[in-house]
């Protein structure tokens, strides 16, 4: 059984920073396609960014518009851990935030869709107010 557990949420101003991460056990990381998605209040949940192997070592990264030159994904293959540098935030970033461990290997477009998602953590909180 997988286990994926966020950390890092918070209350933040205004063109803050926020460092998320989500620890992974129970299932091989090193591959994993691993991504980020948010659920803001009576919204659908969508897609922030995610990490997929490529090859070797090599991982690519994608994000969605609104968070792209902002966010960062990372991740560190040794702690079984997925990262988030959330960077400038807005008001509109505020949400609940969940680590996603997609199924199989997903072609691309289907990285932003929640469908795509095996394992779900349980979310932190993410509140960008002044």
């Amino acid at each position: 059984q997988v286990h994926l557990v966020e950390s890092g949420g918070g209350l933040v101003q205004p063109g803050g920073s926020l460092s998320l991460a989500c620890t992974v056990s129970g299932r091989s990381f090193s591959t994993s396609a691993m991504g980020w998605f948010r659920q803001a209040l009576g919204k659908e949940r969508e897609f922030v960014a995610a990490s997929r192997w490529i090859g070797g070592a090599a991982f690519n990264s994608y994000y969605s518009n609104p968070v792209k030159g902002r966010f960062t994904i990372s991740r560190d293959s040794a702690k079984n851990t997925l990262h988030l540098q959330m960077n400038n935030l807005k008001p509109e970033d505020t949400a609940l935030y969940y680590c996603a461990r997609y199924r199989g290997s997903p072609i691309l477009s289907s990285l932003w869709v929640p469908e795509s998602v095996d394992d779900w953590g349980q979310g932190t909180q993410v509140t960008v107010s002044s």
